[in-house]
């Protein structure tokens, strides 16, 4: 249990920044529902059972009639697909955390998946513990945030338009923080050519998915040359 503790202790300074987000973004989330006539404690549910960041602010449009299941299903795999991408990446190390690998799977955000990547377990600290942490940690900020919004909105009257810009805004703010702290800058760019390319090709209403396959085939063909970068900026 200790081993945990100190996880977590370790684990929360890394996620100061999503905490930032999570925290302001769950609590538009729980307004928003709240907007429907729903209680807080349904906003929360869907954050624990559900965690779906954008996703969640689709679906409370879900809750109108006309909406069919397979309409249902076809946005909010449209919205997600991307996780399919983030999942492979891990694949292998989260087979090795046993049970507490469904866990992580379930709890792979936009911005739980930079950490990971970024986020190194400081010495002493079990590795898979740490992910782990920094992966409940980030939950919790979003249940939080959600228990607020619904909260919030049955004593206070506010304007939300545009609140959810701040997804937005935490990710580049993310992604800036990785490109400045690593060497080998090659993937990132990969990534962002791609979204550009894909956005100028498709619009910005469908280059999500094409932008994963055109990033990860660029990543594939150039990856005996990524990892000899990798092994000269160890060296």
């Amino acid at each position: 249990m200790s081993g945990y503790k100190l996880a977590f202790k370790k684990a929360f300074p890394c996620t100061i920044p999503v905490l930032t987000g999570y925290l302001f973004i769950g609590i538009a989330f729980g307004v928003m529902y709240a907007e429907k006539g729903y209680s807080a404690w349904w906003a929360v549910l869907m954050s624990v059972l559900v965690y779906a960041g954008s996703a969640q602010y689709l679906a409370v449009n879900f809750f109108v009639p006309g909406i069919s299941f397979a309409q249902i299903i076809f946005m909010t795999l449209m919205v997600n697909v991307r996780h399919i991408f983030y999942g492979l990446t891990w694949l292998e190390k989260f087979h090795q955390m046993g049970k507490k690998r469904w866990y992580m799977i379930f709890g792979l955000t936009d911005e739980t998946y930079s950490l990971l990547c970024s986020a190194k377990a400081p010495e002493g600290v079990d590795e898979d513990k740490f992910m782990f942490a920094i992966v409940l940690l980030d939950q919790s900020y979003w249940v939080a945030g959600s228990a607020i919004g619904g909260i919030l909105k049955n004593v206070l009257t506010f304007n939300t338009e545009g609140i959810e810009f701040a997804m937005t805004a935490l990710f580049v703010v993310i992604f800036t923080e990785q490109w400045m702290n690593v060497k080998n800058r090659i993937p990132a760019a990969i990534g962002v050519i791609s979204a550009l390319l894909c956005l100028q090709i498709f619009g910005s209403a469908n280059f999500v998915f094409p932008t994963m396959i055109l990033s990860v085939l660029a990543l594939f063909i150039t990856r005996k040359r990524l990892e000899g970068e990798e092994e000269n900026h160890a060296a």
